[in-house]
């Protein structure tokens, strides 16, 4: 399930999953979501809130939407992860790993991420 303009809220979220969940388990979902107006974070811990495990994010919060002019980036995988682990999930990411990475996508760009 995507927000690819960044607008959800997390009330939002919830409803939306407390629909889909009786037909489709929480396994067979994942979420997308913008950082647009940083509900991003809070969108991922209320869906977690539902079972679902799998996000889609990207390193420093690169991105945007080709048919979403104005969105910002994907929601940076550092700070899903941090988010997560700091609700008590165990996530096995190499998070001194992807900050490094980050970095570097952040000089090939030559700008600063937004994460």
């Amino acid at each position: 399930m995507g927000d690819t303009i960044g607008k959800a809220v997390p009330s939002e979220v919830l409803r939306l999953l407390d629909l889909l969940l009786p037909f489709a388990a929480a396994d067979r979902l994942s979420m997308h979501f913008h950082d647009t107006y940083r509900h991003a974070i809070d969108n991922a811990i209320a869906s977690r809130s539902r079972e679902i495990a799998v996000f889609d994010s990207s390193a420093g919060g690169i991105g945007g939407c080709p048919y979403a002019p104005g969105a910002s980036g994907n929601v940076a995988t550092e700070a899903v992860v941090l988010a997560l682990r700091q609700a008590g999930d165990e996530v096995q990411v190499d998070l001194s790993a992807l900050e490094r990475a980050s970095r570097v996508i952040a000089t090939a760009l030559g700008r600063p991420l937004p994460a």
